[in-house]
């Protein structure tokens, strides 16, 4: 789940100021963390409290969570569906297919026992709000690319999967570069965004990538970043940078999470 925080605050200064080169400074100090870092806390939390294999009980934990971790967080960059629904506890999921399934789901993939299991706590966090097929999709293809790259599986294994499954993927980030621009679907982020994890050499490339494709830059990285930290793991350095740009409350879940996965 660091893997994820630590590409939305490195994407965070590059989002509407899109970079398309990997030579920019990986730790800036005015970097920040958004929507796609609380999210993905939030719903960390809610597996945490939760039976696993209980479907309703993964989505009541989760809409709990979601609208108690946000609301201390108005003004982090939230959708405008989603921000109305968090505010508004009679509202119900509103058939979105928004990346933003995609870039909270990487506890998913860490919390789950076999791959089966990913793709249902996926689907599941997921369709609380975004229960559009593209937007499940996409929370299920990442969450898959985590659960895969944690059990060692291969970058050819994991693309083979992403394929067959979910994606016909780019050929590479060369390729999407030119002509990416600002997408907020999953459709049009996630695919790109798991190609920059298989381009990539280590974490700290996987992030560069992502953010060069530009487009929306934090959420790829968050993306990109949740599988890089699977399939390579993290130095402490990074651990920590990840961790300073919290506030207590949500490094304190961070941490917790660390701990138990």
């Amino acid at each position: 789940m660091l893997g994820a925080i630590f590409g939305d605050i490195a994407g965070s200064v590059y989002e509407w100021n899109n970079i398309k080169t990997t030579q920019f400074p990986l730790y800036d100090s005015e970097a920040f963390f958004t929507d796609d870092s609380v999210m993905t806390i939030a719903v960390a939390k809610a597996l945490s409290e939760t039976d696993l294999s209980n479907e309703t009980e993964v989505k009541q934990q989760t809409i709990q969570w979601m609208r108690k971790i946000g609301k201390h967080y108005p003004d982090s960059g939230y959708g405008g569906h989603f921000f109305q629904w968090m505010f508004d506890e009679s509202m119900g999921p509103y058939n979105s297919f928004g990346n933003g399934s995609a870039m909270r789901v990487s506890s998913a993939g860490w919390y789950a026992s076999s791959l089966s299991q990913s793709l249902n706590l996926a689907k599941w966090v997921s369709e609380v709000t975004h229960n559009h097929p593209e937007g499940i999709k996409g929370a299920q293809a990442t969450a898959a690319a985590i659960y895969l790259a944690k059990t060692k599986h291969s970058k050819k294994q994991i693309k083979e999967y992403i394929e067959d499954h979910f994606y016909s993927l780019p050929v590479s980030c060369d390729a999407i570069r030119p002509t990416y621009q600002f997408n907020e679907t999953c459709q049009k982020t996630v695919p790109e965004a798991i190609v920059a994890f298989l381009d990539s050499t280590d974490f700290e490339h996987a992030i560069r990538l992502a953010i060069s494709l530009g487009g929306d830059s934090d959420t790829l990285a968050a993306i990109t970043g949740s599988i890089a930290e699977a399939f390579y793991g993290m130095s402490q350095s990074n651990k920590e940078y990840a961790l300073s740009k919290l506030d207590d409350r949500l490094k304190t879940i961070a941490i917790d999470f660390a701990q138990r996965k």
